[in-house]
């Protein structure tokens, strides 16, 4: 990829807008076992051909979204993070999310990524808040919620293919990037 194709930047990781020349990769990222046991089903073709137009029109709509992450000394791929607005009990927010390749995991890339999501819509975007969406049976990224300053303030049920499933919401309205 070229360099204009980087959106941004962490110490080991470029965030790169996702294309459909990224399929194979956004397939296996959202096939993963962990995926599949938190979001509750598997990702068909269509559903991963879906996440990467709705990936394309957040940037579109708000130069944000999901965005590979790529480590920059190999090159490789190891997941997703993403800064998105979604609309929870008829009130948007801003979440961050993150989706690793399980290979990757225990690295503390999510934990990076999601520090620099919150960095960006808290201190450029000057956004109030920014929330983390997670299901009560993801404890590591609840962990990573925890470990930046979010703190849980709410739950909603959220339908996703027809199931209804538990979110709790972490609040962060502060951060500083260097403590």
């Amino acid at each position: 990829m070229k360099l204009t194709d980087v959106w941004g930047e962490t110490k080991r990781l470029q965030l790169k807008k996702i294309s459909f020349d990224n399929f194979n990769e956004i397939a296996e990222i959202m096939r993963g076992s962990n995926v599949q046991k938190i979001w509750g089903y598997y990702f068909s073709d269509c559903d991963v051909h879906q996440w990467i137009e709705k990936c394309q029109k957040f940037y579109e709509q708000y130069n944000t979204g999901y965005f590979l992450a790529e480590e920059k000394s190999t090159n490789k791929i190891v997941g997703q993070i993403g800064l998105m607005p979604d609309v929870i009990n008829g009130t948007v927010h801003y979440e961050i999310g993150y989706i690793l390749k399980e290979k990757y995991e225990h690295n503390g890339y999510a934990t990076e990524g999601a520090a620099f999501m919150v960095d960006y819509a808290l201190n450029k975007l000057q956004l109030e808040e920014v929330i983390f969406e997670i299901r009560p049976i993801n404890q590591k990224s609840i962990n990573v919620a925890k470990r930046l300053g979010a703190i849980q303030m709410d739950s909603f049920v959220k339908n996703v293919k027809g199931k209804d499933m538990e979110h709790w919401i972490f609040v962060l309205r502060e951060y500083n990037k260097n403590s």
